[in-house]
């Protein structure tokens, strides 16, 4: 019985420390604008993949280690 008690009052404290933190973010304006971020990532991505395949040569012979896997 012990034990449940003690889980309770750390999940309680967990709940209260995660509350406390969305506030404060909330009031230090980080939830702003988050599509923006979104977008940051999703096009470095793609840039990382244009960059990669310019680099390689299509017409480049592949060799049979690479075919292979």
């Amino acid at each position: 019985m012990e034990v449940t008690w003690i889980a309770i009052l750390a999940s309680l404290c967990m709940g209260i420390g995660a509350a406390l933190v969305f506030v404060f973010a909330v009031k230090k304006n980080y939830f702003k604008d988050v599509e923006d971020a979104k977008y940051h990532v999703f096009w470095s991505d793609v840039e990382e993949m244009v960059d990669s395949t310019e680099r390689r040569d299509p017409n480049e012979e592949v060799e049979d280690d690479e075919k292979s896997g």
